[in-house]
């Protein structure tokens, strides 16, 4: 599975001023995407900092196109962009209930080994969760 689907809903305290969602929130929506992505695969990301693997972001990019206010359900769709090797991309992209793209953006993760601090292949389990 190289793309999947996780449904959000906007909390009150995760809006701003002007009542949308505040940019900082964003981050956030994409992390529970992921995760939940990985849980579809039967990976889990608990399990794997467990045996010594870490994923941090290394890069960050969102584009915001329309606001999204409070107890708004977002629609997240997940997409990995390329087989993983020591860094994995996703690219998402946010709907609104109506269907409108209200975000898109991109992540980079890199596999580092949790005692050395130093980057790794993606496991193999991950790989052939994948099809690869």
């Amino acid at each position: 599975m190289k793309s999947h689907e996780t449904f959000v809903k906007v909390r009150y305290a995760e809006t701003d001023q002007m009542g949308v969602v505040h940019h900082s929130i964003y981050p956030q929506y994409l992390e529970i995407a992921r995760l939940n992505w990985l849980d579809t695969l039967g990976i889990s990301y608990k399990s794997m900092e467990e045996e010594g693997i870490m994923l941090p972001v290394f890069e960050l990019n969102l584009k915001y196109h329309k606001p999204v206010t409070f107890d708004e359900k977002i629609r997240i769709k997940t997409r990995l962009r390329e087989q993983p090797n020591v860094k994995i991309i996703f690219d998402y992209s946010l709907y609104n209930e109506q269907g409108n793209l209200v975000t898109s953006g991109y992540t980079v993760l890199v596999f580092m080994d949790a005692k050395s601090r130093k980057p790794v292949r993606c496991p193999k389990y991950m790989l052939e969760a994948l099809g690869y």
